[in-house]
């Protein structure tokens, strides 16, 4: 019955991310905003794995929401990232200065890795510092002229266009955003992924919450199967939440990443994988901390996982500077994390993540 309950919880996280990420950019177009800002809250900020993680921290499961914390953010890059460049390798242009932040979030975790154990005082710092970082990502994107996700190029792709199949055409690349025609109602739009039915702008912001209620009690569901499967099948926490708990947080974010891929926004979902990473490293972790209380973590986590992540992470964002996602990039990055969890298991004999 457990199984049951898991895997009912896992449906509906990933049929609610399918309907956010629709809706989302749906939105976007439609009230003409910066659809980064509303990727870092919709699909950024992981509800569903916070509400995951909290209920997990809880219910006294703390091993493995940790895991789930560290799972998630090394999978984003060598899964997520990974098969969007396998499955539709395509430019991409992210800002250096979101790329800087992206590659040096995880390094914010080694003074606290250090002076474990992990306490709710260092939640609260966590979540300043992602408050911090998304406020700089306000500030930057109302300040440009061309907010990123939000020019004339995108909307091409995220809008009507019913003939194109949703692709921009020859010149949107360098057509200026006044050009954009102003002849269709300013605040309805086509869904990116469903043509037939127009749908205004504040209805799909109204309709993305819907999804986003589906995910977070998704993520309910899968917790409370989560807890029979340990305690029917003895199986040991941290290894649960760093492989299967994780594999169904991904999934989500495999729909949320490759999907505006290979709809033509590749930004997007891009900006998915950056919004959630520096979010788990950060807000993510804090807000585990201050639900559970203080977490002791393995000396294996400032010697091999951390630097792995923060390797594999700098890495990513090397890849993302040179403003073109290859596919040969995807396969680097799925090779070295499949080499990652063989290396934790032959020579830990265990998951990523173990905790005391």
């Amino acid at each position: 019955m457990s199984i049951l309950i898991f895997a009912a919880g896992a449906a509906l996280l990933i049929y609610s991310a399918e309907k956010l990420i629709t809706y989302l950019v749906g939105a976007a177009a439609g009230l003409r905003v910066s659809v980064f800002l509303l990727a870092i809250v919709f699909t950024g900020i992981e509800f569903d794995d916070v509400a995951l993680g909290v209920a997990l921290n809880v219910e006294d499961l703390g091993d493995v929401a940790l895991g789930t914390v560290f799972g998630t953010a090394i999978s984003m890059i060598g899964v997520v990232l990974a098969l969007a460049a396998i499955i539709s390798p395509t430019k991409v242009n992210i800002p250096r200065p979101y790329l800087a932040l992206f590659a040096a979030a995880p390094l914010v975790l080694i003074p606290f890795i250090v002076f474990a154990p992990l306490t709710p005082i260092y939640g609260v710092v966590l979540v300043l510092l992602f408050v911090l970082f998304i406020g700089y990502v306000a500030t930057r994107e109302l300040k440009r002229s061309t907010p990123v996700f939000r020019n004339a190029e995108i909307l091409e792709k995220l809008e009507v266009g019913a003939g194109s199949g949703g692709s921009a055409s020859a010149t949107s690349a360098t057509r200026d955003p006044a050009d954009v025609p102003t002849d269709k109602p300013p605040f309805v739009v086509t869904m990116p992924f469903n043509k037939e039915r127009p749908i205004p702008g504040w209805a799909a912001i109204a309709l993305a919450v819907v999804a986003l209620v589906g995910l977070v009690a998704g993520a309910a569901i899968t917790s409370y199967g989560t807890q029979g499967i340990l305690e029917d099948y003895h199986i040991q926490g941290a290894l649960f939440g760093a492989t299967i708990a994780t594999l169904v947080l991904t999934l989500e974010d495999v729909f949320l990443t490759v999907e505006p891929t290979r709809k033509g926004a590749p930004e997007l979902g891009v900006g998915n994988v950056i919004g959630s990473v520096v979010f788990g490293v950060t807000a993510k972790l804090g807000i585990v901390l201050l639900a559970g209380g203080s977490i002791d973590v393995d000396g294996n986590v400032l010697s091999w996982h951390l630097p792995v992540l923060v390797g594999m992470t700098a890495l990513a964002a090397y890849f993302l500077y040179t403003r073109r996602l290859r596919r040969w990039h995807g396969f680097v990055l799925l090779a070295l994390y499949i080499a990652y969890w063989a290396v934790s298991f032959a020579v830990f004999g265990g998951a990523p993540i173990e905790t005391d």
